[in-house]
């Protein structure tokens, strides 16, 4: 298994033997001596100011901690397991619909509506904009780690995209949630790279644009691989 996670957890979380060897299949263990940069995943990795985060990911240029990394930060372990449903959602103003090339769909709630505590009407825009022009059809995930899925990137490897203001509002990032990647500003989002968390983050919770939440299709997340393909997204 990839990630730290003691048999407490496992068992509170009741987490079947078949999530595990599903999780085993689809990760591979990350190189302990690999750096932020490229595709290359990272176990651990120093970052600005002397802070250490292990089983890191680099989302366009900003270096993210699993949750629970840092324990200042109280990560949780609840994780996205093969049918297991989302939290509750309220507020979606419109749908994303996401094909993937190898087959299925995830359905995601975006919150487009123009409450500053709970929605992100700018980046809800941007994304439709994009998503029905066919900017996202035959981009790939980049980055898979055991607790995010990244993908958006016309370039492929986490170095693409354009820029555009960042949108915070109060919602969690809970098992499911679509925030968008940025840069070390945090007032400047990346425009087309998105990604998806496999556990609660709280971590990210205000200080990256929480703009939508699956509502089906989990299962799929959970599956997706470095170099797994978008077949289409649309927003209606």
């Amino acid at each position: 298994m990839i990630g730290v996670r003691s048999a407490m957890v496992w068992r509170a979380n009741r987490v079947t033997d078949r999530y595990h060897e599903l999780m085993a299949g689809t990760f591979e263990e990350a190189n302990m001596n690999s750096t932020v940069s490229g595709t290359g995943r990272i176990r651990r990795a120093t970052l600005r100011g002397g802070m250490t985060l292990v089983g890191g990911l680099a989302l366009a240029g900003c270096e993210i901690g699993m949750p629970g990394s840092d324990p200042k930060q109280g990560g949780s372990s609840a994780t996205a397991a093969p049918g297991a449903a989302p939290q509750v959602m309220a507020g979606a103003s419109k749908t994303a619909t996401i094909e993937l090339e190898k087959g299925g769909i995830i359905t995601i709630g975006l919150f487009g509506g123009n409450d500053p505590k709970t929605d992100a009407p700018n980046t809800v825009k941007n994304f439709e904009a994009k998503a029905n022009q066919g900017f996202y059809n035959g981009l790939k995930f980049h980055r898979v780690e055991d607790w995010v899925v990244q993908g958006g990137d016309p370039k492929g490897d986490g170095t693409g995209g354009g820029q555009m203001n960042s949108e915070y509002n109060e919602r969690e990032f809970r098992v499911g949630a679509v925030g968008i990647a940025r840069g070390g500003d945090p007032r400047i989002n990346n425009d087309s790279q998105f990604f998806i968390v496999k556990r609660d983050s709280p971590h990210l919770n205000k200080t990256y644009t929480n703009f939508g939440q699956v509502t089906s299709g989990l299962e799929l997340i959970v599956r997706i691989a470095i170099g797994d393909k978008i077949k289409k997204i649309s927003v209606k």
